[in-house]
């Protein structure tokens, strides 16, 4: 029995409508070109000596960091708060 979990990604839209396309053109669908595409990750062996991405943080010319990137929950706090504008 094969059991499968459900999952939301959060995609940009032209990655995402890229995806929907190519998977129409192969007669395929969104998931199983994703899942091909995540198990062509995995199976690449994982660069461990290579230093972690330093992401840019978001803030105002007097210093004060509004969001931090490595911080997945702030980044979505200020998104909602944003949108409700």
């Amino acid at each position: 029995m094969l059991i499968c979990m459900r999952t939301t990604l959060n995609l940009p839209d032209a990655l995402a409508e890229a995806v929907k396309a190519r998977a129409a053109a192969q007669g395929r669908t969104f998931t199983s070109l994703v899942e091909e595409g995540l198990r062509a990750v995995l199976m690449t062996p994982e660069a461990t000596d290579r230093p972690a991405a330093k992401l840019p943080v978001s803030g105002r010319p007097g210093g004060r960091i509004l969001v931090d990137l490595h911080d997945r929950d702030a980044v979505w706090d200020a998104l909602d708060a944003d949108w409700s504008r």
